[in-house]
């Protein structure tokens, strides 16, 4: 008979401990202010930064793939001096921006949190560990599998338990609230919406939800939540805080669906937040699925954000932007067969296949955003020296604030030379556990690449850039080299 009551009080205290158990929730926003929060213009440029030179980098997805190349481009800015408003300085002071999805957001928020420690830290922290197989074995863990019976814990917060933990050192947003520049988006996908979902607190004020307390590894969790294998992570969506008003800009773009359909798009998406009682949650997955490079954000930070303004307003000489971009072609073998895939591989397609033809076009898009920059300074300079030799005294056209130089950069192992290197790296796959051999054949591509592209040669000419001494041979592949028939 007691055996019987302690059976009984055991699943009932199991049934409660389910019924408990709950992701971490964001935090609803008490008060308004336009300019709290963790914005851009609320960090501040640091020794060493200015807006006459602004460098933005987009990290993509793909693993520790991704996060090894993003932090071998880390390394060679760091051991690269340029000279800029009269000072010298290392390249990797001028970052003011770092856009990132999935795998490559480990590394950015690394970086925006620790500065330099990441150099001697995130390599055993983890680009060298097995990340795959701890998630694995959280999952196969007794004492989580109540928790995950829960319909309101999944995998998905078990991983931002381990990346909170062991990682991150369970930082908030708000220890990069009032920091130093660079100003990170962390970005993920908006599963009813398909748009992109950036964490900034201006796309929380939509949310009326406050950034500041939410921890940095449940963003980078959800920027790398890929489909099937890691369930969504949840936001709550509150009301709206006393004095919260939409922005005039996305009102405005309202109007605009005939004469600029991408921006009233995107002022659409926004206001679908709004909807409270329609869509009190939202849920994110992989960032890579509204965009795998990140360059969206800093895009959107072009035409509209941030950037724009400060080309508005003439601080920025020189904008480059950097796009790590660490896609793979693995050996393809669905055209070899007569019968069709199975749903596994349909599955894994549906997910992948639009990605990199997507990012094709986002760089694209960009290099065509930067080329109108520039052909429409040429043609007013043009203009005006024509007008001055016609007539001489005449009015004057109405100029830029100032000329801005663009550079679009991509850091992609399609232009590696030596074919067989070029295998082994469109090959490699996309996982959260690789060998220290591929570790260190990343990191040094991504330091090679950067160096060989002439766009980014182009600017350290003109910024009077150079590689430090001893940094040549870090940029080497390591002993026996990274090659496809090892």
């Amino acid at each position: 008979m007691r055996c019987r009551w302690v059976i009984r009080w055991l699943v009932l205290s199991l049934g409660i401990l389910q019924g408990c158990t709950h992701y971490l929730a964001n935090a609803p926003l008490e008060r308004y202010d336009r300019q709290g929060g963790y914005r851009f213009e609320a960090l501040q440029p640091g020794p060493g930064n200015t807006d006459t030179v602004f460098l933005c980098l987009t990290f993509s997805g793909g693993g520790t793939r991704a996060a090894a190349l993003a932090y071998g481009v880390l390394q060679e800015l760091r051991d690269t001096t340029v000279t800029a408003d009269g000072g010298s300085r290392r390249f990797l002071q001028e970052v003011d921006c770092i856009s990132s999805v999935s795998g490559g957001s480990f590394a950015a928020a690394y970086y925006a949190l620790f500065r330099d420690r990441i150099f001697q830290e995130f390599e055993p922290r983890f680009l060298r560990r097995d990340i795959q197989g701890e998630l694995l074995g959280q999952v196969l863990n007794p004492a989580n599998w109540f928790r995950l019976m829960s319909p309101y814990f999944n995998r998905i917060d078990l991983a931002a338990e381990l990346y909170d933990g062991t990682v991150f050192e369970g930082k908030r947003y708000r220890n990069l609230t009032g920091g130093l520049r660079p100003f990170i988006l962390v970005n993920a996908t908006n599963v009813a919406l398909g748009s992109r979902f950036e964490f900034t607190q201006e796309q929380f004020d939509f949310l009326g939800s406050d950034l500041g307390e939410y921890p940095l590894a449940r963003a980078v969790a959800a920027s790398s939540a890929f489909p099937i294998l890691l369930s969504p992570l949840s936001l709550k969506n509150y009301p709206s805080p006393p004095g919260y008003e939409v922005p005039a800009s996305v009102r405005n773009a309202m109007k605009d669906a005939a004469t600029n359909p991408r921006r009233y798009l995107w002022a659409k998406d926004l206001l679908a937040y709004q909807d409270k009682a329609h869509r009190p949650f939202l849920h994110l997955l992989d960032g890579g699925l509204a965009d795998n490079i990140g360059l969206r954000a800093v895009a959107d930070a072009y035409t509209r954000g941030f950037i724009r303004r400060r080309i508005n307003n003439g601080a920025i000489g020189t904008l480059a932007i950097i796009v790590v971009n660490a896609h793979t072609e693995p050996p393809e073998n669905v055209d070899r067969k007569e019968n069709p895939p199975h749903l596994a591989t349909v599955a894994m397609k549906t997910a992948t296949v639009s990605m990199e033809n997507f990012s094709f076009e986002t760089i694209e898009f960009m290099r065509g955003l930067a080329g109108d920059r520039t052909q429409a300074q040429q043609d007013v300079a043009a203009c005006q020296r024509l007008l001055d030799a016609r007539c001489p005294g005449g009015p004057r056209l109405t100029a830029f604030p100032r000329e801005v130089r663009l550079h679009v950069i991509e850091v992609n192992f399609e232009n590696l030379q030596d074919p067989k290197e070029r295998e082994f790296f469109l090959g490699l796959p996309t996982s959260f556990a690789l060998s220290d051999h591929q570790v260190d054949c990343l990191i040094a591509a991504g330091r090679r690449l950067l160096r060989a592209s002439s766009e980014y040669q182009a600017l350290l000419a003109e910024l009077g850039g150079r590689p430090r001494e001893d940094a040549e041979r870090a940029a080497g592949f390591p002993s026996g080299g990274c090659r496809a028939s090892q």
